[in-house]
Parts: C-alpha cells; sequence; structure tokens
C-alpha cells in the first residue's frame, strides 16, 4: 500500500475544535484511497483525542530537533508528507527533504495564520485591517514555508484569491480543500426539530482559540443585553472545549447567559437550540461551529468574518451584522420570525449539499496528490522560488533544529 505520514501539530480533537475535525475528514479521505497512514506527533496525547488507532492508523510519539526523526523516517519511507500547518513544515521539513527527498510535500494550512494574526493586531489597536497587518513576520514565514513546499492545501477560497493576488503565490502550489462532508450527516428534513421545538441561543467554540475568546466577550458586552431588551426571556447557552477562567466568570444565569463548557455531542445541543450567534470580529478560514450549525438545521447570526468563505454565490443561509444593534436586531428577528427562520435553515442545507459535499472535494484532492507524485520533479523544477527557498532558508531552521538538539544533549550529559 502507498504510504503517507502525517506530522501533526496536535493530536486530532474532533470534538474539541474544527481543526480536529478537519484533521480527521482529511485521514478519512486518505483512507478511502487506500493509503497507509501513519501519523506522528511531537505533543502530548490528550484525553480527548480521537482514536484513530482503531480505524486503521499508526501512530507514533516523536521529538523536537532531535536526530531521532531521521531514523524514523528514513525507516517508514512515505510516498507523501502532510505537515499540519506551517509551523510544523518548519521543524520537520528540512529533515524530509534530507531523508526522503522524493516525498510529496504537503502543508494543509487550516488557514492562514498571517491573516488570522494581522487581523488580530488591527482588532487589538482598534484599527482597520490594512497590508500592513497582513505582511507581517508571520507572513514572511508562512508564505515561505508554502513556498517551499509541493502542495498546500488551502480551506478558503476567499484565501485561494488572496494568496494568488496579494503574495503571488501560483496556483500549481495550492489546492482548495474546504470541509469535506458526508451528504448524510445533514440533519434529515422530516426529523430535525422544528422552530416551535427548539429554545434558547446557542453560541459554542474552542476557547483556546481567540477569535472566539473575543466573540464570547463581545457577546457579554455588548450584543447580549440588546437582545435581552428585547426579549427579556432568552436565555443563551455557551458550549466549548476548553473554557478558561475568563470564561467561566462570565457565566450568569440571572441575565440568561449560560456558560456551560465542553459538551460531548455538540451536534445534540446545537439541534435544540434555535438559533447559532458568532459575532467574530477577526479570524481566517472557514467557521466549523457555522457549518455544525447548517448540518444541524439551526439558522445562524455571524459578521462578516465569520461568513466569509462560508456561502459563495448563496444567500439566505445565515444573517450577516457587522455592528451589536444590527446583530442584536437580526438575532430577534430570526428568533420569533418562523418564516425568516425556515428559510433560512433550508438555505443552509442547500449551501452543505452544492459547496462542501465530500463526494466532489475528495476525488479532487487524491487525483491531484496522485498527478504531482507521478511528475514531481518537473513540479518542482517550475518552483524555482521554492527551491531556493529550500536552499537559503531552510538552512537557518536546520541549524537552528541542530543548534537546539546539541544543546539538549549536553544539557542531559550534564545531569547524568
Amino acid at each position: 500500500m502507498k504510504q503517507m505520514l502525517i506530522i501533526g501539530s496536535v493530536w486530532p480533537e474532533p470534538n474539541s475544535s474544527a481543526a480536529g475535525t478537519r484533521m480527521m475528514q482529511l485521514i478519512n479521505c486518505f483512507l478511502d484511497a487506500d493509503w497507509q497512514i501513519t501519523f506522528a506527533c511531537a505533543a502530548a496525547r490528550s484525553q480527548y483525542m480521537a482514536d484513530i488507532e482503531a480505524i486503521g492508523i499508526n501512530t507514533a510519539d516523536i521529538k523536537l530537533n532531535d536526530a531521532s526523526f531521521d531514523a524514523f523516517i528514513s525507516k517508514l519511507a512515505p510516498k507523501i508528507v502532510l505537515f499540519d500547518r506551517f509551523m510544523t513544515e518548519e521543524q520537520f521539513g528540512w529533515r524530509v527533504e534530507q531523508f526522503c527527498p522524493d516525498a510529496l510535500r504537503v502543508i494543509d494550512s487550516e488557514d492562514l495564520h498571517c491573516l488570522r494574526d494581522g487581523r488580530f493586531q488591527a482588532h487589538k489597536n482598534n484599527r482597520p485591517f490594512s497590508d500592513t497587518d497582513l505582511f507581517s513576520d508571520t507572513a514572511k514565514r508562512e508564505i515561505a514555508a508554502i513556498l517551499r513546499s509541493d502542495l498546500t492545501l488551502i480551506i478558503s477560497e476567499f484565501e485561494m484569491d488572496l494568496l494568488q493576488h496579494k503574495f503571488k503565490v501560483n496556483n500549481s502550489l495550492l489546492h482548495y480543500t474546504p470541509f469535506m462532508l458526508n451528504p448524510d450527516s445533514c440533519a434529515d428534513n422530516l426529523t430535525a426539530p422544528g422552530f416551535a421545538d427548539r429554545q434558547g441561543f446557542i453560541t459554542i467554540g474552542n476557547f483556546r482559540h481567540a477569535p472566539n475568546m473575543d466573540s464570547i466577550q463581545y457577546l457579554k458586552d455588548s450584543i447580549w443585553p440588546l437582545i435581552r431588551q428585547q426579549l427579556p426571556d432568552a436565555e443563551l447557552y455557551v458550549y466549548g472545549a476548553y473554557p478558561t477562567p475568563a470564561v467561566t466568570q462570565l457565566h450568569a444565569p440571572n441575565e440568561g447567559f449560560n456558560v456551560l463548557g465542553r459538551v460531548e455531542d455538540s451536534s445534540a445541543v446545537m439541534q435544540q437550540h434555535r438559533v447559532c450567534l458568532a459575532p467574530l470580529r477577526f479570524g481566517a478560514g472557514l467557521k466549523g461551529k457555522l457549518i455544525e450549525a447548517m448540518q444541524c438545521g439551526t439558522p445562524g447570526v455571524t459578521s462578516s468574518i465569520g461568513a466569509e468563505g462560508m456561502f459563495g454565490e448563496h444567500s439566505g443561509c445565515a444573517v450577516i451584522a457587522n455592528d451589536p444593534e444590527r446583530f442584536a436586531s437580526e438575532a430577534v428577528n430570526l428568533y420569533t420570525n418562523e418564516d425568516s427562520w425556515t428559510k433560512c435553515r433550508n438555505n443552509g442545507w442547500r449551501v452543505l449539499l452544492q459547496r462542501f459535499d465530500k463526494r466532489i472535494h475528495e476525488p479532487g484532492l487524491t487525483n491531484r496528490l496522485e498527478i504531482l507524485r507521478q511528475a514531481l520533479q518537473e513540479h518542482r523544477l517550475n518552483n524555482f522560488t521554492g527551491a531556493m527557498l529550500r536552499h537559503h532558508g531552510m538552512k537557518s531552521t536546520k541549524y537552528m533544529a541542530k543548534w537546539i538538539e546539541i544543546k539538549n544533549t549536553l544539557k542531559q550529559l550534564d545531569t547524568a
């Protein structure tokens, strides 16, 4: 069987984050294509990680800045190496190139970190987002990793366009790979709870993710009081993995603001509530909470950033509002107007089937990888900038890693 190595930044937790769900979608895609997969990670294993060994995935614990990885990958000899985010390519890319030079090197970007970080900086400093924020040190690192690699999977059409037109990355190095959903995962119109069978608003997200933390605080301070003015008995239920003390202290049942933290079955609670709220003020990529809301037939209100890359030419799948007053007004209307609610729900199901059907995206991805694998040398010859970066830039990460490795070895000798 064809051998693939996935180097994870963390072990996948599909019940904790959209990133974990995304990784499991990729794993299942490659399993369907009959690839033998090894998932290796330098992070500690988590009690919430998916049992990927149960579905036939080999696992390996690896170390950063350690020559043991060189022996590991030489023995494994994968045909494809997938790096989970650009930072993983920085850490292990030069080792893969040195000890497994004929392996196709692919990054799954998850989202563009430079876009998310740049928007955060602009938001933090209360200024409009600009190219000054975008063209940061993070961008230089991220784009360099993309150029060094043979292919990068991009989750959002907006980010595909940004990379090609702002950063001048050639399309031959990019592949649009959104969430890839099983059509059967969309709640059935006949069985999903209807308008009258649902109560309360919902918001959900991993609280280790800064955009989610900001969103909850923004809801509490600026939006929820306006909703409660119009709906005095309304309740908001806040779910999410890894709630911090800053989140739990927002719990205020007397205000209808209920912070409940991690939930084992997010789809079950999503279907209990009538409207999903996602007032994201910065971020990037696609928003897993809105995908899940549409799967569960739960209409939502979000921001322009929340909606980015989600709906394409389709409209009416979610209500978009960017200021607290309009956001609250639209949320109340969707909560109280059954016709608007039903139309929004039905449009959401349609957009999932037309834009995120895995039967469309899985073959496109696996075919692209196979074509590149068969013509890898020609592909690399057409990417001289990448070759130049590997010649120069990879030396810095390589020798920094070797310096750390030697330092760690000397420390061990000192303590022996």
